[in-house]
């Protein structure tokens, strides 16, 4: 089983959002690096465990626990001219970017920047190094159990 953080802005996707989703599940769509990308498509599996982290926000952090519901596949907003991910070069034939469903098993309490920060267990967290802004990042097994150990309901 692999861990992942994978970041979404609120006012795209929120952690409600998703919860209010069909069986709590939505699409990942609008990744747009190859190394995101790539993680999606080569080392996701169905089950692994996913920290739902809110960006671009007044108080960025994680907001829930998830897991991957699907394997990857074709990630339908970039062949769309209204879609803010549209991306002119990717062809149906020839497609660029992939998505994976993200299914929100339950909301928890905003573990802020700060906060993460503040924890010595998880100084070398690959989302907390400097310059790392990748939407989606592994997360050492080691790591994802100090955060869950941190979530009373965990």
């Amino acid at each position: 089983m692999n861990y992942w953080l994978m970041k979404s802005e609120p006012e795209e996707c929120s952690v409600d959002d998703a919860l209010a989703a069909p069986n709590a599940t939505v699409p990942w769509t609008g990744v747009r690096n190859y190394q995101a990308r790539n993680f999606m498509r080569d080392a996701m599996r169905v089950g692994d465990g996913v920290l739902f982290y809110h960006s671009s926000c007044a108080e960025p952090g994680i907001v829930g626990i998830a897991r991957v519901a699907s394997t990857s596949r074709v990630d339908p907003t970039q062949f769309d001219p209204k879609s803010p991910y549209f991306d002119p070069a990717s062809k149906p034939e020839a497609p660029r970017w992939l998505l994976v469903d993200v299914q929100v098993l339950r909301k928890i309490p905003n573990l802020t920047l700060p906060a993460l920060r503040a924890r010595p267990e998880l100084a070398d967290l690959l989302m907390l190094k400097k310059g790392n802004r990748l939407s989606i990042t592994p997360v050492e097994p080691a790591h994802w159990q100090a955060i869950l150990d941190s979530c009373p309901e965990a």
